[in-house]
C-alpha cells in the first residue's frame, strides 16, 4: 500500500504509526538517515511469543535463524532479531539539539552579543566576500583590454587593478609586465589564480609605508615561507620566486606563494642536451635568500629596505626593533655560505616559537569548528521548510479529500501556523527564531 506523503512527516513523538517496529514510538528515524544519530538505548528486543503490538512472536526457520513478527496499526511486520540489546544507564536525546560552546572557545571569544544559532559575523563577512572576487565578473564593455576566454579559462576578474596604458609597471622578477587575475578553468570548473604577462611600464610611485610589524606575526609568515620552501626542495624543485610581489595573503595570517613555476616556464629548452635539475641546487641556495629578503623587507614593513645600498640600515632597524633571533635568521638566510644550506637549518632558529604558531593554528579551527557546528542542521532544517512549502497551500488539490482541510496534510498546514505565525502579547506578529529551530528540530522526516 502506499504511504500518504503527511505521513512521512511526524510533527510529535509518536504520531506517526508507521515507525519501523524495531524502534518505539518514541524515536527518530531508522539508522540510515545521515540527518540524526538514533538512540542506541532505545532500540527494543522482543522475546515473548504473542500476538499483541507489545509482545511480538519469533519463529525459527530451518536456517536458524530468528525471525520476529510484530503487529502494529494492522500491519504485520516480519524482521530479524539483529537488534543490539539496550544499553542500560545511557539517556540519550531523541530529538535535534545545540550543545554550548565549547568551554576552551567560549573564553576564547569575550565578544558580547554573540550569535548562538548561526556563525560569527566577522567569519561570514570573509566567507561571502571570498564567495564575492570567486563568483566575481566583469563588463566587457568597461574593460574590453580583459581577455573573455584564454585556453581553457574563463570568466576572468582582475585581482588588483590594472596598470594605465600610458604607466606599465615592469616586474622586478620576471622582467615582464604582469597582472593576476580570477579565472575558472572550464575542466574541472575550479577558480584558479591566473598571472598575465604583458608589455612594460614605468618604475614604482613612491608610497608612505605604515609602521613596523609585530614580530609574533613576521613568526608567523616565516614558519608558513618555510614550509612552503620545504615542500618545494623537499621535491627536488625550486621555487625561484619568492618576493614579496608574488606572495598572496588569504585570510588574516594565511600566506600562499604564487607563481610557483612560472620561470620554469619562462626559461624552459627543449634540447636534448638541455637538463633542468642540473642548476636545481643552486636555485634552492637563490631560494633561501629570496627569503631573507623577505623576511627582512616584512620587518622594515618597505621593499627599499632589501635594496643593497639600504641593506646596512636596515639591519640597524631590525637590531633596535626586534629581537636578536630575528635578527640572526636574517643575516644567516643573506649571508653567502661556504657549504650548501638547506631550509630544514633555519628550524632550530625558529625554535619554541613553531609551536605557538601551531597553537594559534588550532586555536582557529576551533574557533571555525565551533561556527560550523552552529550551521550543522542548517541543511536538514531548509530541507523540512522546502518540503513544508511544497505541501501547503495547493489550491490545485482542493478537490482531493488527503489535501482538503479535513485531510492527513492539513495537520502540516497547522503546524506551519504554529512554525511561523507567532505574535506578542498586544497581538502583533513577531519573528521567534529560537522558537522556529526548537519546533523544527523536534520535526521528524522520514
Amino acid at each position: 500500500a502506499t504511504t500518504p506523503a503527511c505521513r512521512r512527516m511526524s510533527l510529535s513523538a509518536g504520531s506517526s504509526p508507521l515507525h519501523s517496529p524495531k524502534i518505539t514510538p518514541h524515536t527518530s528515524p531508522a539508522p540510515r538517515r545521515r540527518s540524526h544519530t538514533p538512540n542506541p538505548a532505545s532500540y527494543m528486543v522482543p522475546s515473548s511469543a504473542s500476538t499483541s503490538v507489545n509482545n511480538p512472536v519469533s519463529q525459527t526457520p530451518s536456517s536458524g535463524q530468528v525471525i520476529q513478527k510484530e503487529t502494529v496499526g494492522g500491519t504485520t511486520y516480519f524482521y530479524t532479531d539483529t537488534t543490539p540489546a539496550p544499553l542500560t544507564g545511557m539517556v540519550f536525546p531523541n530529538y535535534h539539539i545545540y550543545p554550548p560552546t565549547a568551554p576552551h572557545v567560549a573564553y576564547m571569544q569575550p565578544k558580547a552579543n554573540a550569535p548562538s544559532f548561526f556563525m560569527a559575523d566577522e567569519l561570514r563577512q570573509e566567507l561571502i566576500n571570498r564567495h564575492l572576487i570567486t563568483m566575481a565578473q566583469i563588463d566587457q564593455a568597461d574593460m574590453p583590454a580583459v581577455p573573455t576566454e584564454v585556453d581553457s579559462y574563463h570568466s576572468l576578474f582582475p585581482l588588483e587593478p590594472l596598470p594605465p596604458p600610458n604607466r606599465i609597471q615592469k616586474s622586478s622578477n620576471f622582467g615582464y609586465i604582469t597582472s593576476c587575475y580570477k579565472a575558472v578553468n572550464s575542466k574541472d570548473d575550479l577558480p584558479y589564480c591566473l598571472r598575465r604577462i604583458h608589455g612594460q611600464h614605468d618604475g614604482p610611485l613612491p608610497r608612505q609605508h605604515a609602521g613596523l610589524l609585530p614580530e609574533s606575526l613576521i613568526w608567523a609568515y616565516i614558519v608558513q615561507l618555510s614550509s612552503a620552501l620545504r615542500t618545494i626542495h623537499t621535491a627536488g624543485l625550486a621555487c625561484r620566486v619568492m618576493d614579496p610581489t608574488k606572495i598572496l595573503i588569504t585570510g588574516k595570517t594565511r600566506l600562499r606563494v604564487n607563481c610557483v613555476g612560472v620561470f620554469d616556464v619562462l626559461t624552459f629548452d627543449n634540447s636534448q642536451n638541455n637538463n633542468p635539475l642540473a642548476l636545481m641546487a643552486q636555485y634552492q641556495q637563490a631560494d633561501l635568500i629570496s627569503l631573507g629578503k623577505v623576511v627582512l623587507a616584512l620587518a622594515c614593513n618597505s621593499l627599499a629596505g632589501i635594496q643593497r645600498e639600504n641593506l646596512q640600515k636596515a639591519m640597524e632597524l631590525v637590531t633596535i626593533n626586534y629581537s636578536s633571533d630575528l635578527k640572526n635568521l636574517i643575516l644567516y638566510l643573506l649571508t653567502d655560505q661556504n657549504r650548501m644550506r638547506s631550509v630544514n637549518d633555519i628550524m632550530p632558529m625558529i625554535g619554541a616559537r613553531f609551536y605557538t604558531q601551531l597553537d594559534a593554528a588550532q586555536m582557529r579551527n576551533d574557533v571555525i569548528e565551533e561556527d560550523l557546528a552552529k550551521e550543522v542542521q542548517n541543511g536538514r532544517l531548509f530541507r523540512l521548510l522546502a518540503k513544508l512549502g511544497t505541501i501547503n497551500e495547493r489550491p490545485e488539490f482542493q478537490k482531493d479529500p488527503t489535501w482538503s482541510e479535513t485531510g492527513d496534510r492539513y495537520l502540516l498546514k497547522l503546524f506551519r501556523d504554529h512554525l511561523f505565525h507567532q505574535v506578542t502579547e498586544a497581538g502583533a506578529p513577531w519573528i521567534d527564531l529560537s522558537h522556529i529551530i526548537s519546533c523544527l528540530n523536534k520535526v521528524i522526516c522520514i
